[in-house]
């Protein structure tokens, strides 16, 4: 038995040597990068906004006083709101009960295929001022809990403006065009997500109000865009059919959604 095992093992080795090792399989190409719309077109977000706050300023202050009283809404129900909404990834679904419908791959794949594209549109509208300004984030300056994980990429990070807020501003305005009926609950949902920022304690109340302003910026950028305007009017007839077709939320969800969107701090 011994000897059977040993000659076929030798057989093997040969087998091997006179054939060769089985290369490993190549790995798969990642697919490309999704191309903004605007490139170097794209309005100029660090001269159009308004200076990060510095110290000694009202701003500044101002910023100091909302962290440190929206710490007492930890554990609260805004608070997990706030912790839901820093996965950006997930805005189009968080906006199903504004809209009316879940947006997907299926059924609105223009839509999908758009919003990588505007996304890299506001990531370079945040970035450039972000880099100028090297704003701390207000976890840095006062003491007080956040709602997601501290880490080393947070903190190196900066505050000024904020891209959860430049990119969820940018969708809402873009959603609310595609479903004008809709334009006041998209917008309250979309201000909500980025006031999640500042509730959750990772960005000052300067960089909220900035990136709203900055996704502005960007959408009025985007309309210059002609392909921006073509791709716009197919993503209009997909929003159309798929909240024709449904199915809608769940009404008892969305109406406590609703009300936990508009309390105060």
């Amino acid at each position: 038995m011994l000897r059977t095992l040993a000659m076929a093992a030798a057989a093997v080795a040969i087998a091997v040597t006179t054939l060769g090792a089985v290369p490993p399989p190549a790995p798969k190409p990642l697919p490309p990068a999704p191309q903004s719309y605007l490139g170097d077109a794209a309005p100029d977000a660090y001269k159009i906004l308004p200076p990060a706050p510095v110290a000694g300023t009202t701003r500044y202050e101002a910023d100091r006083t909302m962290f440190l009283s929206t710490r007492k809404l930890k554990d609260s129900p805004r608070w997990a709101l706030a912790l839901n909404d820093d996965n950006g990834a997930a805005l189009l679904k968080d906006m199903s009960c504004a809209l009316g419908v879940e947006l997907t791959a299926q059924n609105a794949p223009k839509v999908m295929s758009m919003i990588p594209r505007v996304a890299r549109d506001a990531s370079r509208a945040t970035n450039v001022p972000k880099d100028i300004y090297k704003r701390q984030r207000p976890f840095l300056v006062d003491e007080g809990p956040i709602c997601i994980a501290r880490s080393d990429f947070l903190a190196k990070n900066p505050d000024y403006p904020s891209g959860h807020v430049t990119y969820g501003w940018t969708v809402g305005l873009i959603l609310a065009e595609l479903a004008p009926d809709r334009a006041t609950e998209v917008l309250v949902r979309a201000r909500a997500f980025g006031e999640s920022r500042m509730v959750c304690g990772v960005h000052n109340m300067s960089a909220v109000e900035a990136g709203r302003t900055n996704g502005s910026i960007v959408v009025a950028g985007l309309h210059g865009s002609a392909e921006f305007r073509r791709d716009l009017e197919v993503a209009r007839k997909e929003v159309a059919a798929a909240r024709k077709a449904g199915p809608a939320p769940d009404p008892a969800a969305c109406a406590a959604q609703a009300e936990l969107l508009t309390s105060p701090y």
